[in-house]
């Protein structure tokens, strides 16, 4: 095992010498990936989003028990504050390791199997933000997901709670959020202080969304897919913001787009472009759709490598490419953790919700699957904070990151790519054997399914990060072989 104190000199001499792989485009932001039921290759419907904020801050993963969280809510953040019911799910979440400037739990599936991410950062107009401002103390991502999840049933709930909330004591961001069961999925854009839309993704389509407002034409009469704020066609209709307010574009009222052609609309090209290459688009294109059905049916792999791209196979790729700086990836070096929340359809409800985790970058982690019924983590994912350590699970895999782009192509090639599919096939074969186990289990003996799903998802993590343990000591052994020689070495 790599001692600590090697892990802290190693990681001083990398982020000195540039290895981090700081691009100049990388900033706080998200890209989020959705997919409908009809359009997975297995009816499971999907949302994922990779969380990009810091190179060195540990997120854990966490079960929160019912009924445990503080009624009177106050953000260390930003001190926003609110009543909250007595009666709480229990539910996963990713909470930052230091929360005294607020909890940013991002993601999680409470216990009657409702998903919630949150959030993906987006910008509205200025013109519109003078008609209704941002509100300093007002809901904002660190803490959308703990006042909302706990506290719903199913995903219109989610959007009727947090728009209620943005409507009473409004929103400090402008933020897209996403809630799903195993029946939909839906996407939520505060738009403004006090403003918000919500639209149901079409079962048979996807959406690759990238910090930017994405939502495009709405009517407001159908209610079946379409939700808004209260005010929402009085304030369009009052402030002349479009000619039919009952039927207009989110995006073209709200969305502030000045970013989009080098740092949002790539990142949706990268991923349309491996779901619907029969599009043809450009990356230069900006006139993106935000549902598309794909060419085939979208498979768990698929969701997951569409979050490790950055833009691979081009001149813009921003490890290999001959212009990397040219757009932002949607992989890149501050993400901190990334999720995949699916709710399966052919296995029984206490088995269908996976809360699928990689920690630290994408292109050189793993989704680790820990089933939504699970009552406690391991160690390994509680622990871990900004000074990096041989324990816990999030600078295993941050490690392996930056030990990768010591010599990225070849690393990639004979040592990261070939370990994360071997791991994910081992893990995939693993669920399917946990499925089996645990649906006799719930038939013969119900009340110890949680703590067999407890014991799988243990093990699932630890095989995971002995293999990457083994891994960073060969890419370090590795790395000293191809150290330069200096001197006559016939001497």
């Amino acid at each position: 095992m790599i001692q600590t104190n090697w892990i802290k000199k190693l990681g001083i001499v990398l982020i000195a010498s540039g290895v981090t792989l700081a691009i100049s485009s990388t900033a706080d932001a998200c890209t989020t990936v959705l997919v409908g039921k009809d359009a997975s290759e297995d009816g499971s419907t999907m949302i994922a989003r990779n969380e990009d904020m810091g190179t060195a801050w540990a997120k854990h993963f966490v079960v929160r028990q019912a009924n445990t969280n503080p009624t009177n809510y106050i953000s260390n953040g930003n001190k926003f504050s609110l009543t909250l019911p007595k009666e709480q799910l229990k539910y996963t979440a990713t909470p930052e390791w230091d929360t005294s400037e607020g909890l940013y739990e991002e993601a999680g599936i409470n216990s009657k199997n409702v998903a919630m991410s949150g959030t993906e950062s987006a910008t509205t107009k200025e013109k519109v933000l003078k008609l209704d401002p941002l509100v300093e103390n007002g809901i904002a991502e660190d803490s959308i997901v703990t006042v909302v999840l706990p506290y719903i049933s199913s995903p219109q709930e989610g959007i009727t709670r947090l728009g209620k909330i943005v409507e009473e004591k409004g929103a400090a961001e402008v933020n897209g959020v996403i809630f799903s069961n195993k029946e939909e999925i839906w996407y939520m854009e505060i738009v403004s202080g006090h403003n918000w839309a919500a639209v149901r993704v079409p079962d048979d389509h996807y959406a690759v969304i990238a910090n930017t407002l994405t939502i495009g034409d709405i009517d407001l009469a159908d209610t079946n897919n379409v939700r808004v704020s209260t005010g929402l066609k009085e304030f369009i209709e009052k402030n002349d913001l479009a000619k039919n307010p009952e039927k207009f574009s989110v995006r073209q009222v709200f969305a502030d787009t000045t970013e989009d052609a080098q740092y949002n609309t790539p990142r949706m090209w990268d991923g349309q472009r491996m779901l619907t290459p029969s599009n043809k688009k450009k990356i230069t294109d900006t006139d993106f759709n935000m549902f598309e059905k794909p060419d085939e049916p979208i498979t768990f792999a698929k969701v997951a490598y569409i979050l490790t791209l950055h833009f691979n196979g081009t001149k813009y790729d921003t490890m290999t490419g001959s212009q990397p700086d040219k757009y932002r990836p949607i992989s890149v070096p501050n993400t901190m953790e990334s999720h995949i929340l699916q709710f399966r359809n052919d296995v029984p409800t206490e088995l269908s919700g996976i809360h699928w985790l990689a920690l630290g970058v994408t292109d050189t982690s793993n989704y680790i699957p820990f089933y939504s019924n699970i009552t406690q983590t391991s160690d390994y994912y509680q622990s871990g904070t900004d000074t990096p350590d041989d324990k816990s699970a999030y600078w295993t895999y941050r490690l392996t990151n930056v030990l990768a782009k010591t010599n990225y192509s070849e690393f990639k090639s004979k040592e990261t790519l070939p370990l994360r599919q071997e791991v994910r096939k081992y893990l995939t074969k693993q669920v399917s054997e946990t499925d089996k186990n645990a649906k006799i289990m719930l038939e013969d003996n119900p009340d110890k399914v949680a703590d067999y799903l407890n014991e799988q998802t243990e093990k699932f993590a630890k095989y995971s990060l002995d293999k990457y343990k083994e891994l960073n000591n060969q890419l370090i052994v590795k790395m000293t072989e191809q150290t330069p020689t200096k001197h006559d070495k016939d001497l």
